[in-house]
């Protein structure tokens, strides 16, 4: 098939020129432009979840042999999960390529965490399709880049650390209160309070009321161990 001058941009930033750019089409079609005669990405997104999770897996168990099950997983969760797939995404600009319904395309799909995550796993799947699992964990290992040397840093769940702390002393759970939501519906920031049982608080602004409790929660962990 010909191949327009976004999708080979879009290849150079992947990294990968595919054999059967028709795979790559489809990786980037999303259901609310699919038909019977236009195959949308998910069930790419399904078999990309499993080639990402082959691979981080692989590299973390190379990485440290001395680690623990309970210590790998932290940090595999943290490589694979949605916010992270969405961060590779935008940093290869795929939300410019990405085949959207009109009501997607008005409401600002183009720039939702849960699209580009979606898409950033049905796109690893066509690359394991085109060329290869080889070919594919190169790829994932590239874009990922010093994430997976980092990883131990974002591998601690902010909230469940910081229920943690609170438990060891006594308290109960951390509360979290939403104080308010700003933006349009497909840009929205959500401003969360966490609070313990001994007054400490911190608030945090994000794009999805998760991320800013985790935001939260990171902010307030950080205070009360450096204090």
């Amino acid at each position: 098939m010909k191949v327009s001058a976004d999708l080979a941009a879009f290849m150079t930033r992947l990294g990968h020129s595919f054999e059967k750019p028709e795979i790559l089409v489809r990786a980037l079609t999303h259901s609310s432009l699919g038909s019977p005669t236009r195959p949308d990405n998910q069930r790419l997104e399904f078999l990309g979840d499993r080639v990402l999770g082959l691979s981080m897996a692989e590299a973390l168990f190379r990485a440290d042999r001395a680690a623990s099950e309970g210590q790998l997983a932290p940090r595999f969760n943290a490589l694979v999960r949605k916010e992270t797939c969405a961060a590779v995404a935008r940093e290869i600009d795929l939300g410019a390529v990405l085949k959207l319904g009109r009501s997607e395309m008005m409401s600002g799909g183009r720039r939702k965490e849960a699209l580009l995550g979606d898409a950033m796993e049905a796109v690893i799947a066509a690359v394991y399709l085109d060329a290869g699992f080889e070919v594919a964990k190169a790829l994932v290992l590239r874009l990922w880049g010093k994430r997976i040397d980092t990883v131990e840093q974002d591998a601690r769940d902010p909230k469940t650390a910081l229920q943690e702390w609170a438990q060891a002393r006594g308290m109960a759970p951390p509360r979290y209160e939403t104080l308010g939501r700003d933006g349009p519906d497909h840009a929205p920031k959500f401003r969360i309070a966490v609070q313990l049982d001994s007054g400490d608080s911190e608030e945090a602004v994000a794009g999805s009321k998760r991320q800013a409790e985790q935001a939260a929660a990171k902010a307030l962990l950080a205070r009360l161990e450096q204090g």
